[in-house]
């Protein structure tokens, strides 16, 4: 016999494998089919969440209405495929992640909160810029990839210079993922330094910029 706790993970990711389960691309159809699944059992999970309280109430309601969330923009990425779409889910996955996180930084206090909640912040910023970074790049190369088609034939140093832009966009795309992950890294450790004081607290501090300045 299933334990509340259990019984709600087992519907959680019921809830997950709901969307996988379905073939890449679908119609119509299927999309309200699978749209509706995913709504039903949203309800059974926040029904199982009731056996909960308080805090552990909270946790639970998060991931549930987090999974739904994820559930449903990879089936809109399923009814429609693109790039953006796919960067949607990614983003959408970080929200979710992130609330959690958020969430079960609330049974701690004092600065054991705030150390908390910054690295919450730091990861979501962290699946954030890599989604944009691999974004960026696969619209790049994909663009480059249509002029390459159509300048076969026509003028291969055309085809270069798209190829040549794309990979300058991926760059740009990974360089500012890097300066974005580096900047959350160094706010994370700044927290951390507020629980010292003095000469401590001032080469803690120190010591975080000097990581956070490196490439």
């Amino acid at each position: 016999m299933k334990t509340p706790a259990a019984h709600a993970i087992v519907l959680a990711i019921g809830l997950a494998l709901s969307v996988g389960a379905m073939a890449q691309g679908m119609t119509k159809v299927q999309y309200e089919t699978a749209r509706t699944g995913v709504s039903a059992e949203l309800k059974l999970a926040r029904a199982a969440c009731d056996s909960f309280s308080a805090h552990a109430k909270d946790l639970c309601l998060a991931e549930a209405s987090g999974k739904e969330k994820v559930a449903t923009a990879e089936l809109n990425a399923r009814l429609a495929p693109s790039e953006q779409a796919s960067y949607k889910v990614r983003l959408t996955r970080a929200d979710a992640q992130y609330t959690l996180a958020r969430e079960k930084c609330d049974d701690l206090a004092g600065h054991a909160k705030d150390v908390c909640v910054r690295e919450a912040k730091a990861k979501a910023v962290t699946a954030k810029a890599n989604a944009k970074a691999h974004m960026r790049t696969a619209v790049a190369h994909d663009a480059a990839y249509d002029k390459t088609r159509k300048a076969q034939g026509v003028a291969d140093e055309k085809a270069a210079q798209a190829q040549a832009k794309a990979d300058d966009i991926s760059t740009a795309a990974r360089t500012d993922a890097v300066k974005e992950k580096s900047t959350a890294a160094y706010t994370v450790a700044k927290e951390k330094c507020d629980a010292l004081a003095g000469d401590a607290k001032g080469n803690c501090v120190k010591d975080a910029t000097a990581r956070s300045s490196k490439p």
